[in-house]
């Protein structure tokens, strides 16, 4: 009895003294264009009671004493904001906060708001990126795109100047979910393999989950790029015309009903589009380029008056709009739309074109008296691929995606909840001839379903984040179960180390080759409905779904003042992979082979961030192997070594110079070798066959060792300089010059196994860009 009153007694305290606490909830947006700022602090003065904004300025305090509180709002490159806000028991306060620029450097701004995330969140496996920080590389063409900066990033792989694949830590390109405001985007990358679909001035942010990603995400078994767009300017008409020898860009965005800053309400539109015309300039410009690159393969079939017109072969329009609709307490819904075409014609050898167009609603719902947050999606989009290539069959491939996506979210003093309901329609379909002549066609239609977890706490030094997936594949009729976890400690305010890992699934399959050096064509269908057997086998599998498990372990150091160390090792065990069999021979061969995968590999990133300049080395070790009928080999994209050394530096009394330097070295990639060739007579008319006098086309033979030759090392710098001269507050002109690949190394981008005649990637190539903003 003695120790049971006093108990009851701190019990009634506790709850007496949690009934006088209310909630503080809340934006924080710059006073000037009304944009959210995410990672800013909000503290109770003469309190230890803290929280930092999201992505989307958002912020909320729990267990707030009532009363009139004093609250301080800071973020470096803004001048503080002191309030006085009255809180009342048991209810939820919202606040509107405006926050007005200073003149401190942005590059100190982002560098705070990396360690204001790195003490929060786990970040296993993630790289968070923001509009200013693909703007810090040298751009080519003088156009900073995110496909350049992908490159620069531990543990990416690319294939290249010239066809547009991204490998994320041993994951192949249909393995990684890319995410446009919610909708998904199947091919977000260029031929030219230098731009994204992605206009670089209306990003808000880029999540890069290159392992271990949470609950959330799904659908997938390597990696997910999420690209959030911001809102057009909600109180003044802005815009920008960029135009360079790559391509011509505009952008134009205000407000339609101005912003009212108290209550936060308003309707802003923004409208985006460029146009690349490589192929139209480079004739003029860079003559010497297409001479040396493609000129090899035209000059037998074509007249010297059409090769005189040639250029570069590639050619790209994205068009991106957005209308905002902001309410009260922070709920908001934006409407968009997208189009994007791509076209890639090299010469008697290849002629490929791909679209990509669609759309959809984003919404978040903030009832002002209510803990949960509601965030939702619906939309479309349709992708088209079609390839024409010498000496085999055409290739087409479609797929039409329909997405409904629902979030709850509910943030405590020290936890944070978020679950929710997502539902996808695919349907695809393509046709292929194989080198056989078969035809190979499938036409599909699926959905499929999952339902999430994900539930973060944190307790003195650790932050845990459980979570759980479960995903329904409808064509398979089958649930795949997904538990993830993510794990951080707080060694101390300048170290940490974390882990995560899960299991993934998915049902897109790609009909892209791992054999080819150079892949070109990127369609896709869903998983068969058929029977599939083990590799070198005649076992069924049990499940038809590709499968994966991650296991990621890093750890985060600063052992001085703006300098960094980032150490993350990583496997994956790809326990199930599909893949079209593209040698299939007789009718009764199967469509679709069985093989596994093993991802192994670590990134060490080392960066330095003074005010004025930044420097960042980063080195990838990583292997990347593929199971097949018992064979166990590289696949194509099994880049060893990758080495990327990053400077840039700002000069003049305003900062109004910018330099920068990239430069990136890859070790080759691996290639089955030829063996030998044969005179290729399917003797298909005997009578008519000349068998020992006759000449036919040659076919190669190709060594039994597969993938057992390696490419030499790619290596390019690319270089910058950017002088921008402001005329008044708002309005500037930006001019850039960039030289690409600057000491004109020859990197190979294609070989003819027939003639022995070699493409290589892009050579020196400079450039001027002149931007006009308002």
């Amino acid at each position: 009895m003695k120790i049971v009153i006093p108990f009851l007694i701190s019990l009634f305290c506790a709850f007496i003294s949690f009934s006088q606490t209310g909630t503080l909830r809340g934006h924080i947006y710059d006073a000037e264009s009304g944009e959210p700022i995410a990672y800013a602090s909000v503290q109770i003065i003469n309190s230890k009671e803290g929280v930092i904004s999201d992505e989307d300025g958002f912020f909320q305090l729990s267990a707030v004493p009532s009363g009139i509180q004093r609250v301080q709002v800071s973020y470096l490159g803004y001048l503080d904001t002191l309030l006085e806000i009255d809180i009342i028991s048991n209810k939820i306060k919202y606040q509107l906060i405006y926050l007005t620029r200073s003149t401190i450097e942005l590059q100190t701004v982002d560098i705070s708001a990396s360690k204001e995330r790195a003490r929060t969140e786990i970040q296993i496996g993630q790289i968070q990126l923001s509009k200013e920080n693909i703007k810090s590389l040298p751009s080519i063409g003088g156009e900073a795109d995110i496909a350049q900066y992908l490159t620069a990033l531990p543990g990416v792989v690319i294939s290249g100047d010239q066809g547009g694949q991204i490998f994320i830590r041993g994951g192949s390109p249909v393995q990684n979910r890319v995410l446009l405001d919610g909708q998904l985007i199947y091919n977000p990358f260029h031929s030219i393999g230098l731009f994204s679909v992605f206009e670089t001035e209306i990003i808000r942010s880029v999540d890069v989950l290159s392992a271990g990603f949470n609950a959330e995400h799904g659908g997938r078994i390597s990696a997910v790029m999420d690209i959030k767009t911001r809102e057009g300017n909600k109180n003044r008409i802005s815009g920008l015309a960029s135009i360079s020898p790559f391509q011509g860009k505009l952008l134009l965005e205000g407000p339609i009903k101005p912003l009212k800053k108290e209550n936060g309400t308003g309707v802003s539109f923004l409208l985006t589009g460029k146009y690349g015309w490589l192929d139209k300039t480079s004739p003029h410009l860079y003559r010497y380029a297409v001479d040396s690159n493609f000129y090899a393969f035209a000059k037998k079939d074509t007249s010297l008056s059409s090769l005189q017109n040639l250029g570069l072969p590639y050619q790209y329009q994205d068009l991106y709009g957005k209308i905002s609709f902001l309410g009260e307490n922070g709920s908001k819904v934006n409407i968009f739309g997208f189009s994007f075409t791509d076209k890639f014609k090299l010469a008697n050898i290849a002629s490929q074109k791909w679209e990509t167009f669609g759309g959809g609603m984003h919404f978040l719902l903030s009832p002002l008296q209510s803990p949960v947050r509601i965030e939702g999606n619906i939309g479309f989009s349709r992708y088209n691929l079609s390839l024409a290539e010498k000496n085999t069959g055409p290739r087409s491939s479609s797929l039409e995606s329909y997405t409904a996506r629902l979030d709850f979210m509910q943030v405590g003093k020290h936890s944070a909840l978020e679950y929710g309901l997502e539902l996808i329609s695919l349907n695809t379909g393509f046709q292929f001839v194989n080198p056989f002549n078969l035809t190979i066609s499938q036409n599909d239609f699926t959905t499929e379903m999952a339902a999430f977890v994900r539930f973060k706490y944190q307790v003195n030094k650790f932050i845990l984040q459980p979570g759980f997936r479960l995903h329904y594949y409808a064509s398979q009729g089958q649930f795949s179960p997904e538990p993830r976890l993510g794990l951080k400690y707080l060694w101390s305010d300048n170290f940490r180390l974390k882990m995560g890992g899960g299991f993934y699934s998915q049902n897109l399959i790609s009909l892209a080759n791992n054999q080819d050096v150079v892949q070109l064509f990127s369609g896709f269908l869903v998983g068969p409905e058929t029977s599939l057997f083990k590799s070198g086998s005649n076992i069924p599998v049990k499940s038809r779904l590709q499968k994966a498990m991650h296991w990621v372990a890093g750890m985060e150091w600063e052992p001085f003042n703006l300098f960094s160390v980032s150490v993350e090792g990583y496997q994956k065990f790809f326990n199930q992979l599909i893949s079209l069999n593209r040698n299939k021979r007789k009718a009764t061969d199967p469509d679709f082979l069985v093989e596994e995968g093993l991802a192994t590999g670590v990134d060490v990133t080392l960066a330095y961030k003074p005010t004025s300049f930044d420097i960042s080395v980063a080195y990838s070790l990583a292997s990347v192997f593929e199971t097949s009928n018992n064979v166990r080999f590289p696949t194509i994209f099994d880049r060893r070594h990758s080495l990327n050394f990053l400077f840039s530096y700002l000069a003049g009394k305003s900062k109004q110079w910018k330099w920068g330097a990239h430069w990136y070295v890859g070790s080759g990639f691996p290639f089955t070798q030829t063996q030998g060739f044969f005179e290729n007579n399917n003797l298909t008319d005997l009578l008519q066959t000349d068998i020992l006098g006759g000449n036919y086309p040659l076919g190669t033979l190709l060594s039994d060792e597969i993938n057992g030759g390696r490419l030499s090392y790619y290596h390019r710098l690319d270089v910058s300089v950017q002088y921008t001269h402001k005329i008044n507050k708002f309005a500037y002109i930006e001019s850039t010059f960039a030289l690409t690949n600057v000491y004109n190394r020859q990197n190979v981008f294609y070989l003819d196994r027939i003639t022995n005649q070699r493409v290589n990637q892009l050579p020196v190539i400079p450039s001027l860009n002149m931007t006009v903003g308002f």
